[in-house]
């Protein structure tokens, strides 16, 4: 009967998690899929509390209320700014988990009175310790870049491809040496070193331009260690949860990829995010046209159409709420405005959409690219708060650019731009954005959410003057 309970637990579970991963498809239902998840998971933690297999539950109390006291803090207090550098560290916890479970399995099988290890069970638990060792590294240095504690630029040296081929060879050789000679200890823990070593050394050469990719694909190795544990564990949540994390993972790195027009090699292995070198081609010969919040407000006060182009800058101004409240104010002047969200805006995928929903922005008021790309090209104001590469039209004209064939933003294409911004830097790309010396782009600098708060005044001084 508990068996039967176990199980039917974890059906539910799996079911519950699946519900909220098609959830998370529309920003609309993207709130009920996390609650249909956090349910998921809660079910399978009592399911697996009455497992016939559970000795003592000191330890797991210990550790539920110690979790607990660790995730409710970081998930209440953590900026939205900081939640990509949260979703890479708690990927070292997960991943650790599956690592760490490995390691005692592992251990006991071999110790005096052990019972040993089957070459399939071997091989589940080699992929484990190789996936889960590699993501806690990788996380880790994912988490110190996006944090800025490492530089976010690419940490390249002369030959870095060479070295982690040899490595990655050395350990799939260990690995296939482990599973026909299981009980070889030396090799075990051999694999978990040079895993972690290749999980430091595939993470530093990228950019902070390809941090989502990677956050993204280390999530779906955190999976499928997961994954491997469900085999290793004879647990049927593990590995179903594990799967699917593993499978949205790499489908998602896959989308990101194609939203930059770039293969996961060139990600993986192309140092792309790099600051713009000395002697490298830039606009430092133009000159850009600035405007005041008073200009910019009677622009905004009469437009009939306007799309807001939202960026990591945004989130970094904490300027959301500012943001939505320009925007009901030109609504109820008569005008409509949209948002339109890139796939690789911010540091996450889906960051702009979970920062605007923070701010309770309708969700039909918010746009995938190929949805309202041609619509700029009729629109009065196209407002830019904080993006940058995502709008760059060098992306569409320079064969030289490292961002070209990317799709982009037809921001450009606005009968006025108004870009916010706190100053001339240029985004991860590290290159110049060719939109800021257009015609009909005008800069309004300084701090976003300064910025639109006084856009926001004008408007109402010109209402009530009118």
């Amino acid at each position: 009967m508990r068996e039967l309970l176990v199980q039917g637990a974890y059906l539910v579970s799996c079911l519950l998690l699946i519900l909220g991963l098609k959830s998370l498809t529309r920003p609309d239902q993207a709130k009920r899929g996390m609650q249909h998840a956090a349910i998921g998971m809660l079910v399978a933690i009592l399911g697996t509390l009455i497992h016939q297999d559970v000795l003592g539950y000191r330890g797991i109390i210990i550790g539920l209320v110690a979790g607990s006291l660790l995730g409710y803090p970081i998930a209440m207090w953590v900026p939205m700014t900081a939640v990509p550098q949260m979703i890479a560290f708690s990927h070292i916890f997960g991943a650790l988990a599956a690592t760490l479970v490995g390691v005692a399995k592992y251990y006991h099988a071999w110790i005096p009175g052990g019972e040993g290890l089957s070459r399939g069970i071997t091989a589940a638990l080699g992929f484990e310790v190789l996936l889960g060792s590699l993501t806690v590294t990788g996380s880790f240095i994912a988490f110190g870049k996006l944090q800025e504690l490492l530089p976010s630029r690419p940490l390249t040296y002369r030959g870095q491809n060479a070295v982690n081929l040899l490595l990655a060879l050395v350990m799939i050789g260990a690995l296939v040496y482990l599973i026909v000679n299981p009980p070889m200890t030396v090799v075990f823990y051999l694999l978990m070193a040079l895993a972690a070593l290749i999980g430091i050394f595939l993470v530093l050469p990228i950019g902070g331009a390809d941090m989502p990719v990677v956050v993204s694909l280390l999530n779906s190795y955190a999976g499928l260690a997961a994954a491997a544990t469900g085999f290793v564990m004879e647990n049927n949540v593990l590995v179903v949860c594990g799967a699917l994390e593993g499978a949205s993972g790499a489908l998602l790195s896959v989308l990101m990829c194609k939203a930059m027009n770039r293969s996961f090699g060139n990600v993986l292995f192309g140092a792309f995010g790099s600051p713009a070198a000395a002697g490298d081609k830039t606009a430092t010969d133009k000159t850009v046209k600035s405007v005041t919040a008073e200009d910019a407000a009677m622009q905004l006060a009469y437009a009939s159409k306007v799309i807001v182009v939202p960026g990591y800058g945004l989130a970094v101004a904490q300027a959301q709420q500012q943001i939505r409240e320009l925007a009901e104010l030109i609504e109820k002047r008569g005008g409509v405005v949209k948002y339109a969200i890139h796939p690789v805006a911010g540091r996450m995928p889906g960051h702009m959409n979970v920062l605007l929903a923070e701010a309770n922005v309708p969700y039909d008021h918010l746009y995938d690219m190929d949805d309202i790309n041609d619509e700029f090209a009729d629109t009065d104001v196209a407002i830019v708060v904080g993006a940058n590469d995502v709008v760059n039209p060098a992306a569409r004209t320079d064969k030289s650019s490292p961002i070209y064939g990317m799709p982009i933003l037809n921001a450009d294409k606005a009968r006025t731009v108004l870009v916010l911004k706190r100053g001339m830097s240029p985004g991860f790309a590290g290159i110049e954005n060719e939109l800021f010396y257009l015609d009909n782009t005008y800069m309004l600098f300084g701090d976003a959410h300064k910025s639109l708060s006084k856009l926001t005044t004008e408007i109402k001084a010109l209402a009530a003057g009118a």
